[in-house]
């Protein structure tokens, strides 16, 4: 009988493979959103291939514009066998739904610029340009 046990990772392996820094690990562990680890004799962490999966869980949330908070609750909704999904599947809604209405804010600033930028010549005196006018509230953009 071959049974293979997967090798645990200190630390720093555990940052190469998940691709975060060895302060973020640590972050996480204090923020709840990892386990604590195992500890080797020397006291040194000893992680196993699960913390790597989770923390490029933790990134790519992240990356998707979830906060900690969320990511927390992502995690704890993963484990949910009755619920879980459809929870998860409403966090990424309202999360779309905050994308969304910051995109619509920035194209509305965008508009505002551009508009500011079109008036403005690029020469003469500064209290007739039309974006220092603006940023100073004479003018509404």
């Amino acid at each position: 009988m071959n049974t293979q046990i997967s090798p645990l990772l200190t630390i720093g392996a555990l940052a190469k493979r998940a691709g975060v820094a060895i302060d973020t690990i640590r972050y996480y562990e204090r923020e709840g959103l990892l386990p604590e680890p195992s500890r080797r004799p020397s006291g040194y962490r000893s992680y196993g291939e699960g913390t790597v999966a989770q923390l490029r869980f933790i990134r790519r949330a992240k990356t998707l514009g979830f906060t900690l908070e969320e990511i927390r609750e992502l995690l704890a909704l993963s484990a949910d066998r009755q619920r879980g999904v459809k929870a998860v599947k409403r966090r990424a809604q309202q999360r779309l739904a905050d994308i969304e209405a910051r995109i619509a804010e920035l194209d509305r600033v965008r508009a505002g610029l551009a508009e500011l930028v079109d008036a403005c010549p690029g020469h003469g005196a500064p209290e007739q340009c039309p974006i220092l006018r603006a940023l100073v509230g004479e003018e509404r953009p």
